[in-house]
């Protein structure tokens, strides 16, 4: 079978942190909830509601302030978010090996598909709304040899893949709090991952889970 790469995507792929900062310090404006932007914008990886349930948003609410979160998004976060260094190669590297390129991220999908489109960055498949070993499912889907992601829950969710996971530490976890969570492979950024593939794209079949070297 054909290597099956999957990547997450916020502070793995993309930094978007300025404009998800903006909109939630506009929803907290809008909504009179003690919603902290820059912490949030900091700390990406889990989904709105457990954001907001742990600042304190009343469950009834919770679904109203997706919604507006949702909404403002595309013409505040989409453009002003920049590619990570390494991001485009590492998807071109997938393809240059006759792989299969798939995104699983926790965030909104349609969104996440407006920031694919504002790269032109073409990938095989794309999940949103997953968050820690939630990504599994999609990942054992298409069979995913590798998973890569900047936080402690895609370290979870490629192990219960059964997935090498590889973590870049571009994200809010530090490369010892990846590696302590069981990550295979612990890679400063994204710009060495296109070799380390071309190294151990061999052992890497599909659904194979074999770790390759630190």
């Amino acid at each position: 079978m054909p290597l099956t790469v999957g990547f997450d995507l916020d502070m793995t792929l993309i930094d978007p942190r300025p404009g998800m900062a903006a909109v939630m310090d506009a929803v907290a404006a809008e909504s009179g909830y003690p919603l902290d932007g820059a912490h949030f914008a900091a700390n990406l990886g889990p989904p709105l509601d457990m954001i907001y349930r742990e600042s304190g948003v009343p469950e009834a609410d919770i679904p109203e302030l997706i919604a507006r979160f949702r909404a403002l998004y595309p013409e505040v976060v989409i453009p002003a978010t920049v590619p990570l260094p390494g991001a485009a190669q590492s998807l071109a590297v997938v393809r240059e090996l006759g792989g299969t390129t798939i995104v699983v991220t926790g965030k909104y999908r349609a969104n996440a598909a407006l920031h694919l489109a504002a790269f032109d960055w073409e990938v095989d498949h794309l999940f949103g709304e997953l968050w820690s070993t939630g990504k599994a499912e999609a990942l054992k889907m298409h069979g995913a040899a590798v998973y890569v992601g900047d936080h402690v829950g895609d370290v979870r969710g490629a192990k219960a893949a059964g997935a090498v996971a590889v973590g870049v530490v571009s994200g809010p976890c530090s490369g010892e709090e990846l590696a302590a969570e069981g990550a295979d492979v612990v890679l400063p950024d994204l710009t060495a991952f296109p070799d380390w593939l071309r190294a151990n794209a061999s052992r890497l079949t599909a659904g194979s889970g074999t770790p390759a070297p630190r």
